[in-house]
């Protein structure tokens, strides 16, 4: 059986290095995307122990979860599978909006369950914040459809500290998610103390920096995507930052180990991080993932990677 942890005050466990598939049909993220071999994700990370898939209704729009439901369907894994999704966005003729109005969530609870062809949600997270309806209210739908057995846990994500703490009024959340990696720092301020205070687990997204932290690139790379606009990838920034990469290459070496493997495991040591959701586009990289939870690092270890990046 693999190692398995428990997300936050909840009943629900999970293997530490999770799988975020945005890559499973999102095509309004990635052109040119296989949805065979987005199915095929999904298939391998059930059959090595990773359990805690995290999809969204905005990746494709729907069609990740489409696929995920057809994978559970297909494979009668539903039982082995913890399953996190997100709503918010509210699509008016072409536009996206977000909408946390207690109507449009449970709403947005029934869209999933049907695209997912189940009768529960292990995690419902609020993807965003919309700028009208009170936090707690917004919970406090998720909390009746929670009583009613049709979600497990409640998230939210990417809301503020005091979005947060509004939502959290009654403490009913169980999960946030936001943006950390050792080059995004901030949550470190307010969050990550205000989550580990409350019990509350918190999931990182761009654990690794859109493939920065990975230590695939060097200064000759060239990019023509999102990445291209984003400050990490930017001249001085970006040579600076493959320095500080070239440091945890040498922790990386001595352990026989990706540095990829190094920087997932530093997240794993900080509080309330129970688990992780490294992305993948091939099956390989899903396995290859997993091989995280064989680094074991130091306390000197952990404090030389936090002062390489502060």
């Amino acid at each position: 059986m693999a190692k398995q942890t428990r997300l936050g005050k909840t009943d629900l466990c999970v293997n530490p290095i999770g799988l975020g598939t945005n890559a499973v049909g999102g095509h309004n993220l990635y052109p040119n995307l296989d949805e065979d071999a987005g199915k095929e994700l999904v298939r391998r990370a059930l059959d090595i122990g990773i359990n805690f898939l995290d999809t969204a209704f905005i990746y494709g729009p729907e069609r990740s979860e489409e696929l995920i439901g057809q994978v559970l369907k297909e494979t009668g894994s539903r039982d082995k599978a913890v399953l996190a999704t997100k709503g918010a966005h509210k699509f008016v003729g072409k536009e996206a909006v977000f909408d946390n109005s207690p109507a449009f969530l449970k709403e947005a609870v029934e869209g999933s369950l049907k695209r997912l062809q189940t009768d529960y949600i292990d995690l419902f997270y609020i993807h965003f914040p919309d700028e009208d309806t009170p936090k707690d209210e917004a919970v406090g739908a998720l909390k009746e459809l929670k009583d009613q057995g049709k979600i497990k846990a409640i998230g939210v994500s990417n809301f503020s500290i005091e979005q947060l703490k509004q939502a959290n009024v009654d403490g009913y959340v169980d999960v946030f998610q936001g943006e950390y990696n050792l080059l995004q720092r901030d949550a470190e301020n307010e969050l990550l103390p205000y989550t580990a205070d409350k019990g509350i687990s918190f999931v990182p997204y761009f654990p690794l920096a859109s493939g920065l932290l990975a230590g695939k690139y060097d200064k000759d790379t060239k990019f023509d995507d999102l990445r291209a606009k984003m400050p990490h990838f930017q001249g001085e920034n970006f040579a600076r930052n493959l320095e500080k990469v070239d440091q945890i290459r040498k922790i990386a070496d001595a352990k026989n180990a990706e540095v990829a493997h190094v920087v997932l495991a530093w997240y794993l040591t900080q509080p309330s991080i129970d688990t992780i959701i490294p992305g993948a586009k091939r099956a390989d990289q899903v396995s290859n993932n997993l091989k995280t939870l064989d680094v074991q690092l130091s306390e000197e270890e952990i404090q030389e990677i936090g002062r390489v990046f502060s």
